[in-house]
């Protein structure tokens, strides 16, 4: 048997290194923290040593396509595969930060959907059978969706969205964020929900690509919202710490073998929610 492994992007702080925490406790496999910064991720390492764990590292920065690739054909050349895909690592704005919204907008999106796109093109072709992959969005999602005109909630609730059709909304996002039109077409007043809008749809598209091309895999793809937790992103009045944030991202990860569902659904606090 080969040993099994479990990769989480942007996991060397916040709830990504609290997942790790978790998983090193719970997951019978290598777990590997990764980062941007070779640094921060080596000290996240020690960290969690001293906590008795023994994680460990790869760089990865999921804004560099080389930096993907070359993570990808690490735990292809390794493990021959990915047993568990957490892609966690994503990026905002405080909600005082005096840049122009459609930058905002630019750097957001580069790193919560398409970064995140990026991973699962590269990632998914390899997540092994009876594999989990868990895409962490947020409560601002399902905000940010009821705030959208009725044609673009059609689109993003429609069974029948493909990836192309939901990168070419995002695309257009930024088009008319960059213009300051976005509220006037459809579109809510923060880029942040968008970006993670994306990501739940996107999830949905996977999980919905991977049951039929890999019927007998039992392979599941799911999106959730981790809380509001006390992290760089968030406000220090956050009612959950890391630990409580990575409770349903692990549970997802951890989904017993041959469990059917929940797939493709977007969960938060251990439980499906509508979208």
């Amino acid at each position: 048997m080969s040993t099994k492994v479990a990769v989480v992007t942007g996991s060397n702080k916040g709830i990504g290194l609290a997942i790790v925490r978790a998983l090193c406790k719970q997951f019978d496999g290598d777990v590997y923290i990764t980062a941007r910064d070779v640094g921060r991720g080596e000290e996240a390492v020690k960290t969690l040593n001293s906590e008795g764990l023994k994680p460990k590292f790869h760089q990865l920065d999921i804004n560099d396509l080389n930096s993907i690739k070359t993570a990808a054909a690490f735990f292809k050349g390794k493990y021959d595969g990915v047993d568990i895909l957490i892609n966690n690592a994503g990026t905002a704005f405080k909600a005082s930060d005096p840049t122009p919204f459609g930058v905002q907008a630019e750097v957001i999106l580069t790193t919560n959907f398409f970064g995140t796109r990026d991973m699962s093109t590269h990632f998914l072709p390899m997540i092994r059978a009876g594999g989990r992959v868990v895409n962490i969005s947020s409560m601002l999602s399902v905000t940010g969706l009821k705030q959208c005109s009725p044609e673009l909630q059609q689109r993003f609730r429609s069974e029948d969205i493909t990836e192309d059709e939901l990168v070419g909304l995002m695309r257009r996002f930024l088009d008319d964020a960059k213009k300051g039109e976005h509220k006037q077409h459809g579109w809510p007043d923060m880029a942040y929900s968008v970006s993670k809008i994306g990501v739940t749809v996107l999830s949905m598209i996977h999980a919905r690509r991977l049951s039929k091309e890999r019927p007998n895999d039992g392979i599941l793809v799911n999106a959730c919202c981790p809380g509001w937790v006390r992290t760089d992103l968030a406000a220090p009045g956050a009612p959950k710490s890391p630990d409580e944030g990575a409770i349903t991202p692990v549970y997802l990860a951890l989904l017993p073998p041959g469990a059917k569902e929940p797939q493709g659904k977007y969960l938060s606090d251990k439980e499906v929610q509508p979208w």
